[in-house]
């Protein structure tokens, strides 16, 4: 028994770092969606008092596509991280082993359900997407269906994040690895 907890406690290292990553790579997508949101309106104020249309639909799309990668993809880190909304009320007031409880009966009873779901009712509208290569309606868009794949994606790592943070609450309640700080109180909410 003892080398699958290795295996599970390695893989869940493995899935940590790696969302780590990835969330270090997507703030880099937060400077392009304001450079190009930045750019976007520069060349449609410009375009008016040039006389001329400067804007176009591709870079118009390309910053909402950036930013849906950004919220999408940042869902994994963020849970890495400790930082998902929560009522920390009651969480913040708990002793390490009533938020290892705590978390892991949320992760179980709602997140990891939800990514199913996501992942299970976002694949028709992928797979039909990819099938007829779907493009934006607008003038000049991009295609539709790598944004849409992006979709079970993000829920997939959000799955894997949540069963790599059930290894970490399995291994609290044993006394293998330590509690999770209680997040800070926020003030001003």
């Amino acid at each position: 028994m003892q080398p699958k907890r290795e295996r599970m406690s390695r893989l869940s290292r493995w899935v940590d770092g790696f969302n780590e990553q990835l969330g270090r790579t997507i703030r880099w997508l937060v400077l392009a969606v304001v450079l190009i949101g930045a750019g976007n309106a520069v060349a449609r104020y410009a375009g008016k008092w040039f006389g001329m249309n400067l804007t176009s639909n591709l870079w118009l799309e390309l910053q909402w596509y950036l930013f849906s990668l950004v919220f999408l993809l940042g869902g994994a880190y963020t849970l890495h991280h400790n930082s998902h909304v929560r009522v920390d009320v009651f969480y913040s007031r708990l002793g390490p082993r009533g938020r290892a409880w705590t978390g892991l009966l949320g992760t179980v009873v709602f997140l990891i359900p939800f990514c199913l779901l996501m992942i299970i009712t976002s694949w028709p509208a992928v797979r039909s997407s990819w099938a007829i290569q779907e493009m934006s309606p607008d003038p000049g868009g991009l295609p539709r269906f790598p944004i849409k794949t992006a979709i079970p994606i993000a829920f997939f790592l959000l799955l894997a994040q949540g069963c790599a943070e059930l290894v970490h609450q399995v291994r609290t309640l044993r006394g293998r690895e330590p509690a999770p700080a209680a997040p800070e109180p926020k003030e001003g909410l």
